[in-house]
């Protein structure tokens, strides 16, 4: 059975994801994060990385969603035409697995990581996406309604 492109099914996109993503494309996230991580990228060329716009919009889905785990978020990812836009895969592309999360994570500091998330939350409030979160070490205080709390602002 052959299905043409036209015929795949679509995701009506995720309100929230669109704005953020509108919001990390206009302040030029993916640049930002490459400049960040390109003294971490490793001497001795392997398997391709994970490019760092993925890995961190990865994170930034559990960090909203509140999933705490590589494997989690893997699956969460997978099983959403939505966030799978958000992470901008081509359509046979598949999410990057728990492992590679894993690996990414290890080679950079969390001072990298506290960086590109205080980036955003700044970007996020700039264009009133989010009100008076704090965070600390990745966490906002009261995360199972972090999302709901987002897309009511949205």
């Amino acid at each position: 059975m052959l299905v043409t492109w036209s015929e795949l099914p679509r995701s009506p996109g995720h309100v929230f994801y669109d704005r953020l993503q509108q919001v990390l494309i206009s302040a030029a996230f993916d640049g930002f994060v490459e400049e960040l991580c390109a003294s971490h990228d490793a001497a001795v060329r392997g398997r391709p990385s994970l490019p760092p716009g993925r890995y961190f919009r990865m994170l930034l889905i559990g960090y909203f969603e509140g999933i705490d785990s590589e494997r989690g978020l893997e699956w969460r990812c997978s099983d959403s035409l939505s966030l799978r836009e958000f992470l901008r895969l081509a359509e046979r592309e598949g999410v990057p697995d728990h492992s590679w999360l894993s690996r990414t994570r290890s080679r950079l500091p969390l001072e990298l990581h506290d960086r590109v998330f205080s980036w955003v939350l700044h970007r996020l409030a700039e264009h009133g996406l989010i009100r008076g979160e704090r965070i600390v070490r990745h966490v906002v205080d009261h995360v199972p309604g972090a999302l709901e709390d987002l897309q009511g602002a949205a």
